[in-house]
């Protein structure tokens, strides 16, 4: 039978009893957070329909990912659709702080040694409100190219769509495509992603936040 059926959807909306993620395996949920902080306790609650990662104003290196725990679930060769609803959780985005959020392959702490990724981007040292689009597939190396979209405290819609196929890799927000005359092309690469928020800043007093409404992954079936 066609139509549906052709096609899986992973989707949360981020309801449930449990109001906090896990910092290791659960069967429960698919999701699990790496923490780097050693002082402080930054937090990653689900609940309300939200995912929220908040950094704290320990004077410390800190890294909060959300992610599959580099269970590479969706074959990029599959994949559709990749679409997240974000904001900003504090009331500014800082100056030492990077966000990433979109699908990538195992989890780094530095956001641009994962091997093959596309998402969305903020680099706090570069602009404290402007979002960049990447591609990485472990040849084409595409970074920081501005969408010329800035994010704070008001939701944002967010797709990475794969449509095209991988070598035609497409960033949308709000309905409306960005950088459209930059080519993201990840043909070499051929394994699965996973879907990845991760928020870090460097040693100082910085408590930035991010939240995430929804995630929605359509992939062809194998």
């Amino acid at each position: 039978m066609a139509g549906m059926l052709d096609f899986e959807k992973f989707y949360d909306d981020f309801n449930g009893a449990v109001a906090t993620f896990p910092t290791s395996a659960d069967p429960a949920t698919p999701w699990l957070v790496d923490d780097t902080s050693s002082s402080g306790t930054p937090v990653y609650t689900k609940g309300t329909s939200e995912a929220t990662l908040t950094l704290v104003s320990t004077n410390e290196i800190e890294n909060v990912c959300l992610h599959f725990n580099d269970a590479l679930d969706f074959d990029i060769d599959d994949i559709q659709r990749v679409s997240m609803r974000v904001k900003i959780g504090a009331s500014t985005f800082t100056s030492g702080s990077i966000l990433c959020f979109g699908v990538g392959s195992a989890r780094n702490d530095t956001a641009n040694d994962v091997a093959a990724n596309a998402w969305f981007r903020m680099e706090g040292a570069n602009s404290t409100t402007l979002v960049y689009a990447e591609t990485d597939d472990g040849t084409r190396d595409v970074d920081d190219i501005s969408t010329g979209v800035t994010l704070g405290t008001t939701y944002k819609d967010f797709v990475i769509d794969f449509t095209g196929g991988k070598s035609n890799v497409k960033f949308y927000i709000d309905g409306q495509r960005v950088c459209a005359t930059q080519t993201f092309d990840m043909s070499a690469y051929s394994s699965g992603l996973q879907p990845i928020i991760q928020i870090q800043k460097a040693a100082n007093t910085n408590v930035d936040s991010v939240v995430v409404d929804y995630v929605e992954i359509v992939s062809k079936r194998g």
